[in-house]
């Protein structure tokens, strides 16, 4: 397993540094209330940002709704996907909003999406928190004036190195003190960059990198790649692409099939995305954390020049989720009445006697009344069964 995944905290106590901020974060959410002002945290990538929003929609129990710039670009999408949300509980509880790098929405990428996003925080109805990694654009001086802002700094040496000898000790690794100095300064603060480089020093792999990719975030490196020139160049793009494996081969994926390319290479590219993926599954199993140095060697063979492939982050289409979310409660509550009058759990209802309760219904075995709020929901999913 990767360090920055088997050491990622489990709570909000368990986060390290800006101290004053997350305290802020903490103070917001447990006293929000409908009208509150939205909440952005701006800092440098890999300090807690995102882990924070998680863990604290986790600890305080609210539904998260997680963006990020991708999503939010066009007035349309936003609509699509946030209006459902707002004002409503869901099956998971209460929904709280979270936009990760609203800074990457400015500029020729925004058709809209700034304009719907300042709407929406306006008239914010539920929890919404911001993330970004710069509030210097044009574009983020109107988010700000919507929202309460929050600064995370870059994570002193000192306490990187504590924290890094830390892991070390119940790794039982060692790294020299020179070594160990030279992570802490290239990591600029960037805690999760700092693991991983740490790791890959520990276990032997430690691929050749170009310095003028290492800046890249991963959109930046999935799109460079693909606009390499050379295979060569692809190569040092990847290798410097310092990011948990499982990621890795997610933006790939999602990249891939949200793409417009030919069926044969779709092909060969997802059959090359199951090899990576069946290596590092191997790799979790064995803990041979060695042939992961095979890994990039293995992606390299989704380069093909002048392919129109652009970073993407899949997910669940929005109005799939959105009816997940919203008809979910009602089957929830048909599945609750059902599991209490058999005597059954809801799990064993919902996994062994639902499907065939429609099935029988579709064809005409079985003729039940529903009440009128639940009639609507049985026809959906009856018509859902091939």
């Amino acid at each position: 397993m990767m360090w920055s995944e088997k050491y990622r905290p489990k709570n909000i106590l368990d986060l390290i540094g800006n101290e004053d901020a997350r305290n802020s974060f903490v103070e917001w959410l447990t006293k929000w209330k409908k009208g509150t002002k939205p909440i952005l945290l701006v800092g440098p990538p890999g300090i807690g940002k995102t882990t924070l929003a998680n863990l604290a929609a986790k600890q305080f129990d609210y539904d998260l709704i997680s963006l990020n710039a991708s999503d939010v670009r066009s007035k349309k999408n936003i609509q699509e996907i946030l209006s459902p949300v707002l004002g409503n509980e869901t099956i998971f509880g209460t929904p709280m909003i979270f936009i990760d790098e609203v800074d990457g929405i400015h500029g020729r990428a925004d058709y809209g999406g700034t304009e719907a996003i300042i709407k929406i925080l306006k008239e914010s109805t539920v929890p919404i928190v911001l993330a970004a990694n710069s509030d210097l654009s044009d574009k983020m001086k109107s988010i700000k004036k919507n929202a309460r802002v929050i600064q995370f700094r870059p994570l002193s040496p000192r306490l990187l190195r504590f924290y890094l000898n830390k892991i070390l000790q119940l790794e039982n690794a060692k790294i020299s003190s020179d070594s160990l100095m030279k992570l802490v300064a290239e990591s600029r603060g960037d805690i999760r960059s700092m693991i991983n480089f740490a790791q890959a020093l520990v276990t032997g792999f430690n691929p050749p990198t170009e310095k003028s990719f290492e800046s890249l975030d991963i959109e930046e490196s999935i799109n460079t790649f693909y606009k390499a020139n050379s295979i060569d160049e692809a190569r040092s793009i990847l290798y410097s692409l310092r990011i948990d494996p499982r990621e890795k081969i997610n933006a790939f994926y999602s990249s891939v099939i949200g793409s417009s390319i030919s069926t044969d290479d779709m092909q060969r590219f997802l059959q090359i995305i199951s090899t990576a993926d069946m290596l590092y599954g191997k790799i979790m199993k064995t803990q041979q954390w060695r042939l992961l140095r095979y890994l990039d060697a293995i992606l390299l063979g989704l380069y093909k020049k002048d392919l129109p492939i652009r970073y993407s982050k899949y997910n669940l289409s929005w109005p799939i989720l959105n009816r997940i979310r919203w008809d979910g409660t009602k089957i929830k509550s048909l599945i609750g009445s059902f599991a209490k009058n058999m005597h059954v759990s809801k799990s064993t209802f919902s996994t062994l006697y639902f499907p065939f309760l429609l099935y029988c219904i579709k064809n005409k075995k079985i003729d039940l009344e529903f009440d009128e709020s639940l009639e609507e929901i049985v026809e959906k999913e009856i018509a859902l069964i091939k």
